[in-house]
């Protein structure tokens, strides 16, 4: 659909609107086709995408056993 510039700038985030849903957007300075509007691809990046499928994450918060500890210090591990 074509548009007169003076109507494209009061109608921008009507025209972003099309263009991001396919719509051919064309402004006009006068009569004369001047620029498109085309809606710039969005990537296909998707946060999460390993849920699921690395196990369960250790709890940081609980306390570490006492062999890992030692091991962690360098300690030989028995426990006094």
């Amino acid at each position: 659909m074509q548009y007169r510039i003076e109507v494209a700038e009061n109608q921008l985030a009507k025209l972003v609107d099309a263009a991001l849903a396919g719509e051919d957007v064309i402004i006009a300075k006068g009569a004369k086709p001047a620029a498109r509007l085309v809606a710039i691809p969005q990537s296909g990046f998707k946060l999460g995408i390993l849920d699921g499928k690395l196990g369960t994450p250790p709890d940081f918060l609980e306390p570490m056993p006492a062999k890992d500890l030692a091991d962690w210090e360098g300690r030989d591990g028995s426990v006094a």
